[in-house]
């Protein structure tokens, strides 16, 4: 007990998360000050077992009814036959070349085309319906703008939405207020939500980097919290959640055949997302954190480094996916309408939105 103890005195060592002169005892609540309370983020994670219940019951209710009564499809592709020798080859390679096929139809007394058929039947039977992946982004739609009507609610008052050099004003002896409590606390949750969902919802290419943007987020939620700078962090939710609304609501309207309307929300969703994640984050708040920060507070500390650490980890994966962005528009372009999935595309989408492109443009040629 005492070497854990001892640990988490180093762990939580002011001289690590807070600026110099500046202890624990410091930012205790007081009448005055209402300073964050690092014990209430254990709350967002039982809030996101609600949140996970909250979108079941939506999907099951009222998403999935909605999605049908459009004419969005909910059942699932033919299943393959049994085979045992096939199954176990397919779980061993997926993606089997022509002469890993020929061997395979050997060995079970089948022909190559009755073998590529069964592998095509079992692959499609992993990919999820149109209803479950439209179901998936109107909840995604549905919490964004929630999310961003709130938060532009929550700060239209406060100063530092107008003047981001408030959020190092009297830095760190900031109070916050119950409204910002609220949507610190309620977009943790979703994110805990998403990181747990995120294995069991429609399997994306960018999984992975979809797993380190929930978790960076969460850090870096969890960094500001405890280090008392929630005035830039409502500012990084508040653009983040603007685009994605637009992102999600594109999808919908994609899985629902509104070809037009996806198209005039995909350019709309384009012009945000670059506005909000490639020119206003990093020109007003990573330049805000980065130089303004410390003129005003003069003197930093460590977690203020892993602060901005993270703010740059979140940059290198908008520019990722905003190369995919640009290769969907351009796809886009090219004949007409948005045929990939967007930013979040399935494994299959862009490859199939390069095939579809590349056999418009021969015919065109022709």
């Amino acid at each position: 007990m005492a070497a854990m103890r001892y640990l988490l005195d180093c762990f939580w060592t002011s001289k690590v998360w807070l600026p110099p002169n500046v202890t624990w005892a410091d930012l205790v609540p007081n009448e005055k000050v209402q300073y964050t309370n690092h014990t209430h983020l254990y709350y967002p994670l039982g809030m996101a077992l609600g949140m996970l219940l909250l979108r079941y019951v939506l999907e099951k209710y009222v998403y999935s009814p909605f999605g049908q009564s459009l004419g969005i499809k909910g059942s699932k592709p033919k299943k393959a036959p049994t085979n045992d020798v096939l199954e176990k080859a397919y779980r061993l390679n997926n993606k089997m070349k022509d002469k890993e096929v020929t061997q395979i139809a050997k060995q079970t007394d089948m022909s190559v085309r009755q073998v590529e058929r069964w592998l095509r039947l079992r692959k499609a039977q992993e990919k999820p319906s149109t209803l479950a992946k439209f179901c998936e982004n109107s909840w995604r739609c549905l919490y964004y703008s929630f999310s961003f009507v709130y938060g532009l609610w929550c700060l239209w008052d406060k100063p530092w939405l107008w003047n981001i050099d408030e959020c190092w004003t009297n830095y760190p002896h900031q109070s916050i207020d119950n409204d910002v409590w609220w949507y610190y606390i309620i977009s943790l949750s979703f994110y805990w939500s998403l990181t747990i969902s995120q294995f069991s919802d429609v399997k994306r290419k960018d999984f992975w980097q979809m797993f380190v943007h929930h978790n960076a987020t969460i850090a870096l939620m969890a960094f500001s919290w405890v280090c008392n700078l929630c005035r830039v962090g409502t500012l990084v939710l508040l653009i983040h959640d603007c685009a994605d609304i637009f992102l999600e609501a594109a999808k919908m309207a994609k899985y629902a055949k509104y070809q037009k309307l996806c198209d005039a929300i995909f350019g709309l969703f384009t012009v945000l997302w670059l506005v909000t994640r490639i020119g206003i984050y990093p020109v007003w708040i990573l330049y805000s954190t980065t130089i303004r920060a410390p003129r005003i507070v003069n003197t930093m500390f460590p977690a203020y480094y892993i602060f901005n650490g993270l703010l740059l980890l979140l940059l290198c994966l908008h520019l990722f996916w905003t190369h995919l962005i640009l290769k969907i528009a351009y796809i886009a372009l090219l004949h007409g309408q948005m045929e990939g999935d967007i930013r979040s595309s399935s494994s299959e989408d862009l490859s199939d939105a390069s095939t579809n492109s590349t056999n418009h443009a021969k015919a065109k040629a022709n």
